[in-house]
């Protein structure tokens, strides 16, 4: 839904034919299946053979023989119980044909297209043909003459707060971008459009202009020199090579010069089945029925054609012979028609780390299944992830199924892929791979590999995989997406450059003086009302509990916030309510206090016509003026904010709620509270680098409430109905539409205290939830992408010019393949370097000791004559030449780990070090290759 927004809901009542179930139909199908649509028909009259299951993943070998749309209708009926699968082995006649919003064709002859493409677009039926041959693959799509587009983009318009607009030819628009907001907002010749500009009115509902982007925060627009001052505000059947060329020739004679090379190349390989190509061109057509029918993205105009005839360019493969490449009766026979026999034994024993089983952990699995690869007595195929299968995992998580539900994924995705290939040797570890399991997965096991997948979801983890690898020197793979854009990236020890750090966290993280009184986007009014969540129903209830468990909870508390918590502790203590209504009551004063008596504070402090200094308002730039609210019980989003947090408010102290919503507002219409009187001691914050004020810890107030706690706790544990532990923490969760509904509302009241356009309830899922949109098209595409990698990385390719980084915008449809960057090389110390380059040492003594500082230091200058000053262990200094005689002499003299293990880092075999040298520029921007040094 995230992904294809309100048009998903179509998905449900859509009907689309799929005809032709061998490997590209199969991911057509099994995408559109796990996506949700209403029904879906598979077709195909052909029986399964042995050479199917090297691309249709749906097929097992008592399938051999069997229909394959009814052999694999079993299997994907199983994927959703929510789609009807429906199998048809008869002829597509057109009174078929008109049940059907969508026909994609695969494995059809030409003849077939023609007349079915026709008949579709005379009756206004999309029509998609989707075929993969060899290395190559082509998208066709006809969606008729009145389709209609809904949503292009692919996500919302980028909306920005101006800060300042020039008068000028051009005018010069000064923006400021969100917190963690993308870079790349704008583009040159995107279309923009003003509102609410004070000053230069003439801005205001103007038709849309084109921009030039100057920078990260400033845009050129049109000619405002006369404006007015700103104030404010995408069947496979033999063919001989060369006659598909002479086809070729003859379709081209008026068509100018013929690349008879690249016709040789398609033509030689069109007779071969490959598993990656089938899931690229799958996927992109089934995004494409996605399109179709939910009138969300931009439809591919009309041709896509793909190859990937860079791996024809191998070492090896340009030698294959007819006998080397001839059918052997095997399941891989259609990858061996390509890369030959011995290619595929080789295939079999490669040894790969698969990180992560998720999304894209799930097809680069299912692909490597259907590849072969680890499939021989010396392959090893690891896939490791920390994750349970979750609900949510089932729409694009192709291995699990319901049953599944609660299982270690590695575990399950292990056990089915091991389903599809019984051949292939796979183990599932349920570790997570980084700095905590480093006695697991040390370099030896990295060096062991062939290679790593990466199909994480935090960039922390990508980055800590590429590092290892690139020390390791192991070929590394790291695939990822996010909603409908894809990208791969390969990383070949010393051919490429390493891919460097995957960026800044995507934590989000505001200011609080920002968050609790000067909001000005929705996403700080969602982290403010997520603070409430867990001020409200977590933190003090944790208190509560650990303190009516043992009284000495009180003297472990922090001087700073000890007061704060036993204030928290006696509040919960003495609201505890006796009924369904009290809680009612108890969030309608909640209500009270955050959106009228709260605001109006903040104003007492800062009026409307407050001046920050003379003649400069307060109430200007990022601050926003807000406006109290009136409580209003025929208000929905009061009422839903109310019953939200009484619900909530009764879970944690373990009373029955009522659903009853009339008797709660004839409740909340009778309820009197007191007028607002404002506090003239209140500390407001408004700088924005300026740390949370704490109050002056008062030691008498400290000793009263502790006291009076320890009488309540007294009484309370006498009373033989109380139970323990006395409440129930809520820790917020995304999947629990009570949890939503409360910072949902929470959320966009506050926004309507400050004026800021609220969010609906999935937008506000998503955001506080911190979810990233995922979907199975983009999904099965990237792992295809990162497979035609594999190909190339077992050949063993020392060509840079024949790997390819991918990056997938299905949504608009663009892909781009492109050679990856060389290795960056420096100087250093009279010396050039490649970044792949390090320098190792056995730190270990003649006596089999490890070795000490000084004796590190003086292989340095005995084997490159180097004189270092500096010695680091990633943060820990070993040595300092600047340091004193005496610090010096005590660094020197200590082994390697002696001191490292000071600082509670777990102690690795390998320790990586860094240093300066005397002989190089102090200032100099690079520092040597890294030292490695094997500890005994």
């Amino acid at each position: 839904m995230y992904v294809l927004g309100d048009g998903s809901r179509r998905l449900a009542g859509a009907e689309v034919l799929v005809s032709g179930l061998r490997g590209t139909g199969a991911q057509v199908a099994a995408a559109l299946v796990l996506a949700g649509t209403g029904r879906v028909v598979l077709h195909d009259s052909g029986t399964a053979c042995t050479s199917d299951r090297a691309q249709q993943f749906l097929l097992g070998e008592s399938d051999i023989g069997q229909n394959r749309a009814e052999a694999s209708q079993r299997v994907l009926a199983e994927l959703n119980p929510r789609v009807t699968v429906s199998a048809h082995t008869g002829k597509l006649s057109e009174d078929f044909l008109t049940s059907f919003q969508v026909v994609v064709l695969t494995e059809s002859p030409l003849e077939e297209q023609l007349r079915i493409g026709d008949f579709c677009h005379a009756h206004g039926i999309c029509f998609i043909v989707a075929d993969a041959k060899g290395l190559a693959g082509q998208l066709f799509c006809d969606f008729g003459e009145h389709f209609i587009i809904n949503s292009p983009a692919e996500g919302n318009p980028a909306c920005v707060a101006v800060q300042h607009i020039s008068q000028g030819n051009p005018g010069v628009v000064t923006y400021k971008r969100a917190e963690n907001s993308p870079h790349d907002l704008f583009c040159d010749g995107t279309l923009v459009m003003f509102s609410g500009v004070e000053g230069m009115t003439e801005l205001n509902g103007r038709d849309p202009i084109p921009v030039r982007v100057l920078d990260d925060f400033r845009l050129e627009i049109c000619d405002t020199s006369s404006f007015s001052p700103y104030i404010r505000g995408g069947l496979v059947s033999q063919a001989d090579a060369e006659q598909v060329l002479e086809l070729a020739r003859s379709l081209w004679m008026q068509q100018g010069s013929l690349d008879e090379d690249l016709v040789r190349a398609f033509a030689s390989v069109s007779a071969g089945d490959l598993c990656p190509i089938a899931s690229i061109i799958g996927a992109l057509a089934a995004q494409e029925v996605l399109k179709a029918i939910t009138g969300k993205f931009l439809p591919l105009d009309q041709w896509l054609y793909l190859d990937a005839l860079e791996c024809l360019a191998l070492e090896g493969a340009a030698t294959l012979t007819e006998e080397d490449c001839a059918p052997r009766g095997s399941r891989y026979d259609g990858q061996i028609a390509i890369f030959g026999a011995a290619f595929q034994e080789r295939l079999a024993q490669q040894k790969y780390l698969v990180v992560g089983a998720g999304a894209i952990g799930c097809e680069l699995l299912k692909n490597f299944a259907m590849m072969g690869l680890a499939a021989g007595p010396d392959g090893d195929l690891i896939v490791t992830d920390m994750d349970i299968v979750a609900l949510s995992n089932l729409h694009r998580q192709f291995l699990y199924r319901s049953v599944d539900i609660s299982e270690p994924k590695s575990v399950v995705a292990a056990a089915a892929v091991k389903h599809m290939n019984p051949e292939i040797m796979v183990t599932a570890h349920q570790n997570q791979v980084g700095p905590a399991t480093e006695m697991l997965y040390g370099d030896e096991f990295f060096q062991h590999l062939d290679g790593v997948a990466s199909a994480v979801d935090t960039l922390e983890a990508r980055t800590y995989l590429e590092r290892r690898c690139s020390r390791c020197r192991t070929p590394l793979l790291d695939s990822g997406t996010e909603g409908p854009r894809g990208n791969v990236l390969v990383m070949v020890p010393f051919l490429t450059k390493p891919h460097g750090p995957a960026g800044a966290s995507e934590e989000s993280s505001f200011p609080s003086c920002t968050v609790h009184n000067f909001p000005h986007t929705i996403q700080h009014t969602l982290q403010w009302a997520l603070d409430e969540f867990e001020g409200l129903f977590q933190l003090p209830m944790e208190y509560v509990n650990a303190f009516m468990g043992d009284p000495a909870f009180l003297e472990q508390l922090p001087a700073k916030k000890a007061l704060q918590i036993l204030e928290q502790v006696r509040d919960r203590l003495r609201e505890r309510p006796r009924d369904w209504w009290d809680c009612v009551r108890w969030a309608r004063r909640h209500w009270q206090s955050c959106y009228h008596d709260g605001i109006a504070q903040l104003l007492h402090f800062y009026p409307p016509e407050h001046e920050a200094s003379p003649g400069v308002p307060f109430w200007s730039g990022d601050k926003t003026c807000p406006h109290p609210l009136t409580f209003d019980p025929d208000n929905d989003t009061h009422m839903e904010y109310v019953l939200a947090a009484a619900r909530l408010f009764a879970q944690v102290y373990k009373v029955s709620p009522c659903s009853d919503r009339v008797a709660a507002q004839t409740l909340l219409r009778s309820m009197v509270l007191p007028p607002f009187t404002p506090q003239e001691r209140l500390q407001i914050i408004t700088a924005e680098e300026q740390e949370e004020v704490q109050a002056p810890a008062d030691h008498m107030r400290r000793v009263e409430l502790t006291q009076d706690l320890m009488q309540q706790r007294q009484e309370l544990l006498a009373d033989e109905e109380v139970q323990m532990p006395l409440m129930e923490p809520i820790r917020f969760e995304k999947d629990d539409n009570i949890h939503v509904d409360f910072i949902t509302t929470a959320s966009n009241l506050r926004a309507e205290n400050y004026g800021i356009p609220p969010a609906d309830w999935l937008t506000s899922k998503r955001i506080a939830g911190r979810i990233v949109p995922a979907i199975i098209t983009t999904t099965a595409a990237v792992a295809g992408l990162a497979c035609l990698e594999v190909y190339k990385l077992v050949w063993g390719c020392q060509d840079l010019s024949c790997y390819r980084n991918s990056n997938l915008f299905p949504s608009c449809y663009l892909l781009l393949r492109f050679q990856p960057p060389p290795p960056h090389t420096y100087w250093y110390c009279g010396h050039e370097w490649s970044c792949w380059d390090q320098l190792e040492m056995q730190a270990v003594r003649a006596d089999g000791q490890e070795m000490t500082v000084q004796e590190v230091l003086d292989w340095l200058q005995r084997t490159y004559g180097w004189t270092v000053s500096v010695l680091l262990c990633g943060y820990t200094m070993l040595y300092n030449s600047e340091d004193d005689e005496e610090t010096q002499a005590q660094l020197l003299s200590q082994k390697l780990s002696e001191t490292l293990g000071h600082t509670g880092e777990p102690l690795r075999q390998a320790l990586e070090l860094s240093y300066v040298c005397e002989e190089e520029d102090a200032e100099a921007e690079e520092t040597g290759p890294p030292l490695i040094c094997y500890l005994p």
